[in-house]
């Protein structure tokens, strides 16, 4: 099977590299980044309220920031979602993909700790 449709790769021209969907890998970058910031942020708000933040002012800040991530998570897979056929695998785009997917880490990981400082430092 694996020899024939290499066989009508060859015979259609393809080099057998499919081109990368930039809607799809954005899409993909976007569902787990938000797994990964809810996760940190759940687990660096149990971590503060054990170092003594006890109220319910933890979780009402845990709801309000998955709540506000939701909205930035979504402006960058827009940005990519629009595209067309043509420009999701347009390789030019590549320098672009990476900037926003670079952003976004950022935001993913760099958020939960800095806002988990924040209210801890507020709330001692």
């Amino acid at each position: 099977m694996n020899k024939a449709l290499r066989n009508a790769d060859i015979a259609t021209g393809h080099t057998g590299g499919r081109a990368r969907d930039w809607r799809k890998a954005m899409s993909d970058n976007v569902a787990l980044a938000l797994l990964v910031y809810t996760g940190m942020q759940i687990f660096m708000t149990v971590g503060a309220m054990k170092q003594g933040v006890s109220s319910i002012v933890p979780y009402l800040a845990l709801i309000v920031l998955v709540a506000g991530i939701i909205p930035a998570c979504r402006w960058f897979e827009r940005r990519w979602s629009d595209l067309s056929d043509d420009q999701a695998a347009d390789g030019a785009l590549k320098p672009a993909f990476r900037r926003d997917q670079i952003l976004l880490w950022a935001m993913a990981i760099g958020l939960p700790a800095a806002l988990t400082t924040f209210f801890t430092l507020i709330f001692s």
